[in-house]
């Protein structure tokens, strides 16, 4: 099981901040956030990375095509491509992305512009060898960021695309409240880029409110074992956000990350 920390965890962090305590935490690599990268600068960042000898799992993120936040379909589409540029100048192979939410739009005018954007992006991301990997999001706190709110819609807009460079995010917390069937999340294991591994002790209410690991009621055991039995051998890279995580003290939650999933690898192992 192989194992990243994302730096949406410690949000208040730098990224020079990020990238010296997940190395001494044990991390072998890093889910990188943009805004840190640029706030780093991206050469800074390239010699930390390299100094490190963090890996990078995934870039977030990429993304917001039906014009929620204000930009233009080829403002967005400008943005994602130099996501892409980063993400292969940083080593990460996956970049996430968010299609943008329905907002005025009908169902079917969004879905066009989202695959518009993504038509003419893939050939780059397959150029330079990055995967897209579309996230859904559970759909109480999905308002602000997709449209996509379940594994079968997801799955069913990515087939639309029939390309290779694109693939899905399977976020533990967004998608494991209800609990979806094992035997399907095996099935679609070959078609998931990244694992966000987060937990929660109730779903989403308009905001994320994610816990440490294993203290919330995702079946996180049952949910890696069934992506490793389907053949999921990518990065299991941890996203915790919200308002109970913010009160953490990094150090310790960087911590306490780290011996939740050698647990989760050990107890995965043993009913394997």
């Amino acid at each position: 099981m192989r194992v990243s920390m994302n730096e949406m965890t410690t949000y208040r962090w730098t990224f020079e901040q990020d990238v010296a305590a997940y190395a001494r935490a044990g991390f072998s690599a890093i889910g990188i956030w943009r805004q840190k990268v640029a706030d780093c600068g991206e050469a800074r960042a390239r010699s930390l990375l390299s100094s490190s000898g963090l890996a990078v799992s995934n870039l977030l993120w990429a993304g917001g095509f039906t014009g929620h936040d204000g930009r233009s379909l080829r403002e967005s589409i400008d943005d994602a491509a130099e996501a892409i540029r980063l993400a292969q100048l940083l080593g990460a192979g996956t970049l996430v992305v968010y299609s943008g939410p329905r907002g005025g739009h009908t169902h079917n005018h969004a879905r066009r512009l989202v695959r518009e954007a993504l038509k003419e992006l893939l050939p780059q991301a397959a150029e330079l060898g990055v995967v897209l990997a579309i996230e859904p999001m559970h759909a109480q706190c999905a308002s602000d960021w997709t449209f996509l709110t379940c594994l079968e819609e997801t799955l069913a807009f990515i087939d639309g695309l029939g390309n290779t460079a694109l693939k899905m995010v399977f976020d533990t917390y967004q998608l494991g409240f209800p609990p979806p069937d094992m035997g399907r999340v095996a099935e679609v294991a070959s078609r998931v880029a990244v694992v966000h591994l987060g937990d929660g002790r109730a779903p989403p209410q308009q905001e994320q409110n994610r816990c440490r690991l294993g203290e919330g009621v995702v079946p996180l055991a049952e949910l890696v074992a069934a992506l490793r039995a389907g053949g999921f051998d990518g990065y299991f890279d941890v996203e915790l956000l919200g308002e109970d995580i913010e009160a953490s003290q990094y150090e310790a939650l960087l911590g306490h990350s780290q011996q939740a999933c050698q647990r989760l690898t050990a107890t995965v192992a043993a009913a394997g």
